[in-house]
């Protein structure tokens, strides 16, 4: 029996609402945070790096404990926290711009704050969806919101590059504090039962802590796609720490003009979403996580290549194509993690998988930044594509190589 369609589940749509108003916010911060740090306080390579850094350090410092802490809370009174949390703090960058007082401190200390937030707001967030669809719609439910992500991404980075030259960058930011209220408004309205732990049932943060590393440690295929995701995102770090000074330096791009060319990662991502169902029938769900990734990645040697004038398109063709692959890797290999793992074991596992794949970011942030003070930022591109193109090796020597779908739960060895 084929289940409803998620466009009539009212919780879902509640999420849906929400993820969406966040996400076109979020576009106009991805792109106005660098932007204050480069063209409003002119940050260096180093500086900017720091500033990436900033941003996703808190997956290092608070990883694994947030998701002992996401088991033992309600997830939608996290969720909603997060979101205003991240709403304030983003506040305080116009404010202080309008003040005369802001300063690359204050940036480094919005960008670890929100991160804070994020981490706790991400755990329980993949950890929220099983709950509120059941597991035998999580890759519908992934894909749903995959098309918001991507679609704010077309969209967002061009109409936020437009409203920076605009009202300037830190004013700018303010769209998406104001994204995140809205975004704990719809999150309020979810009436989805939500079961917590007895107390009593607790064993120690460190206890569970190891409880959540083991079953990823010892699991054949989330240890293989944990190291895979950690090389790529430790590459996407190096690259993030100098894009922003290559497309305003090198290429002396417009906000406006580098808003469009993020638009072009976005909406291959929006090809992606429409298209992983189709294709994981095809090529088979198992297969399709390291095709992805072999078949697109390579597509990435095009950015370091780019150049001024027609060369840009060369840029917009790599981020399109990465764009792609990222949703397929990421739709498929997501939802086979929340479909194999006990309810009671999400947010641990998810702490687990986002320790080692988002802690990776803040150390090639650094490592980026300081590349491109001794190399540049266009030879930092170079070493950064290059090394991406391993991401895929674990995943060829791990079973998934041999299989064309993946197996059910109880066939997979824990």
């Amino acid at each position: 029996m084929t289940p409803p369609s998620l466009f009539r589940h009212r919780n879902f749509m509640l999420l849906f609402s929400a993820d969406t108003i966040s996400q076109f916010g979020t576009q106009i911060s991805l792109l106005a945070l660098p932007l204050v740090a480069v063209l409003a306080l002119g940050a260096s390579e180093l500086e900017t790096g720091l500033l990436i850094a900033a941003e996703t350090a808190a997956f290092l410092l608070v990883g694994l404990p947030a998701g002992v802490w996401v088991d033992r809370m309600r997830r939608r009174r996290i969720l909603i926290t997060a979101d205003l949390v991240r709403g304030a703090l983003l506040a305080s960058v116009p404010i202080a711009w309008w003040l005369g007082a802001l300063t690359l401190p204050h940036l480094y200390g919005v960008a670890l704050g929100m991160g804070l937030a994020t981490v706790f707001f991400d755990i329980a967030y993949q950890s929220y969806l099983p709950s509120l669809v059941g597991r035998d719609q999580l890759v519908d439910g992934n894909a749903k919101l995959e098309i918001v992500r991507s679609a704010a991404g077309v969209a967002g980075p061009g109409a936020g590059g437009g409203l920076i030259q605009v009202l300037t960058a830190p004013v700018a930011v303010l769209a998406d504090a104001v994204s995140f209220l809205g975004s704990a408004l719809f999150l309020w309205r979810i009436d989805a039962a939500e079961q917590t732990p007895d107390p009593a049932e607790r064993r120690g943060l460190l206890k569970e802590i190891g409880e959540g590393l083991r079953f990823v440690a010892t699991h054949r295929i989330l240890r293989m796609i944990a190291a895979s995701t950690a090389t790529a995102n430790f590459t996407n770090g190096m690259l993030a720490a100098v894009e922003m000074i290559f497309l305003t330096r090198v290429l002396g791009l417009s906000p406006g003009a580098i808003g469009l060319l993020f638009s072009a990662a976005a909406l291959g991502g929006l090809v992606g979403a429409a298209i992983v169902g189709m294709v994981s029938r095809r090529a088979g769900t198992a297969r399709i996580i390291w095709l992805s990734i072999l078949g697109t990645g390579p597509f990435m040697l095009l950015v370091p290549l780019s150049g001024p004038g027609w060369g840009t398109s060369l840029f917009a063709i790599g981020m399109f194509m990465n764009g792609v692959g990222v949703v397929l890797y990421n739709v498929s290999q997501v939802s086979f993690r929340q479909s194999v793992t006990p309810e009671h074991m999400l947010g641990r596992m998810n702490a687990t998988m986002r320790f080692v794949v988002w802690g990776t970011l803040p150390l090639g942030g650094l490592a980026g930044g300081v590349l491109g003070e001794i190399f540049g930022a266009r030879t930092t591109l170079w070493i950064s594509v290059l090394l991406a193109l391993l991401a895929v090796v674990p995943l060829l020597l791990s079973p998934l190589r041999t299989m064309r779908d993946l197996p059910d739960p109880q066939e997979v060895g824990v």
